[in-house]
């Protein structure tokens, strides 16, 4: 029984490794985001430790409901200080290690929902 379409509706994650990600084929290695209506663009982090409000500030901007931030290799939080804008906005986010954000972006993605994923590659 096949489960997966053989087409996406969405920008989907198509593979990972510890230090890149794949969408729609196309391997990335360095930080970005992605949201489920095509929109990506770098997101200039080299390490978790350099991450600052306005990296999440950027997400704040985005017309969605939910921001899925992998934070790497390990499931690491953010400091609630550098999250205000979203909570502003009263946008979620979720964190996760980057292979479940990119298997749980996929699955709301393909539900239809607003989400974005935002990966940190460290380099």
């Amino acid at each position: 029984m096949k489960l997966q379409p053989d087409r996406f509706d969405f920008a989907a994650v198509t593979g990972y490794d510890t230090d890149w990600v794949a969408v729609l084929g196309e391997k990335i290695t360095a930080s970005f985001v992605i949201c489920s209506d095509g929109q990506r663009f770098d997101w200039p982090c080299q390490r978790f430790e350099d991450l600052q409000a306005q990296h999440f500030e950027q997400l704040a901007q985005l017309p969605i409901e939910v921001v899925i931030f992998g934070s790497g290799q390990k499931l690491r939080f953010a400091s609630p200080a550098l999250m205000q804008s979203l909570m502003q906005k009263r946008m979620g986010l979720e964190t996760m290690d980057t292979q479940a954000a990119c298997r749980t972006y996929n699955i709301l993605a393909g539900e239809g929902r607003k989400v974005a994923l935002a990966v940190l590659i460290e380099t």
